[in-house]
């Protein structure tokens, strides 16, 4: 019998049971507040587990259907930082194995640091391959940002330590030796974008909070290099750094004015 146990021990039981788990169903039948209020977050956990399911199924209809193709290795292909005026563009490149499986992958932009950061470790630890590739502000000045960020890709790409047999891009084209799919919002459709996004991301968010410290007053550890507000002051207070995209508004009229 459950009834004779604490509401403690009842969690401790119930930790790891299935639904349709005889106990359950014996809890169902107290009427203590605790307990019905346990079995109700149960729930929602189960429901929320079961949708995370759902939404990482839709997550793989490109990759299965490449697989079914008799392709192995899909490299995922995403950038970050086209945008900013500071900082480099940052492109990553993912090969996922069949059986990986991580509940809430999505689009970076879609979740907090903390999930970036979390989600970041479990692809690293459980990713065939990954490759990233960087261009700096001096590159992306002189070629622009357009052709900065594919190049980055293309660094992505072969920095790769395990080589590809398909490759799946978000929104860009790129010539290479591998049959390609370019899909436009990519990092919210497939598993292997998606996990390329978070890659980027975290690599380059991390990379201008280190930024932030060398070059204090532009706020790079909150704004990533965007031009925020308080950017802008930065910018207007203290001149431009070398990190600084010159062809970029507004710091090519700041250079301008002095």
């Amino acid at each position: 019998m459950t009834t004779d146990k604490t509401i403690k021990e009842i969690k401790a039981l119930t930790e790891n049971l299935e639904a349709d788990d005889p106990i359950i169903k014996e809890l169902k039948k107290d009427e203590r507040k605790g307990v019905i209020q346990l079995l109700e977050k149960m729930d929602r956990k189960r429901l929320n587990i079961e949708k995370e399911k759902s939404n990482f199924e839709k997550l793989r209809v490109y990759e299965k259907a490449i697989w079914q193709q008799g392709f192995t290795r899909i490299a995922g292909i995403d950038e970050v930082g086209r945008g900013p005026l500071a900082g480099p563009v940052v492109a990553a490149a993912v090969v996922l194995p069949k059986h990986f499986y991580l509940g809430g992958l999505n689009d970076s932009k879609k979740l907090s640091e903390s999930k970036r950061e979390e989600y970041y470790e479990l692809i690293v630890q459980g990713a065939e391959g990954i490759g990233v590739g960087l261009i700096e502000p001096e590159e992306i000045d002189r070629i622009n940002i357009y052709e900065a960020t594919k190049k980055a890709m293309y660094e992505a790409l072969t920095n790769l330590d395990t080589k590809p047999d398909y490759i799946l891009i978000d929104a860009m084209k790129l010539q290479t030796p591998y049959p390609s799919q370019s899909i436009i919002k990519g990092d919210s459709k497939s598993i292997s974008i998606a996990a390329a996004s978070i890659v980027a991301k975290v690599t380059r968010d991390r990379l201008m909070k280190e930024y932030a410290i060398k070059y204090p007053g532009y706020g790079f550890d909150k704004n990533a290099g965007y031009g925020t507000k308080d950017h802008l002051v930065g910018l207007e207070q203290l001149g431009i750094t070398s990190i600084h995209r010159k062809s970029f508004a507004p710091v090519k009229e700041h250079i301008q004015k002095q």
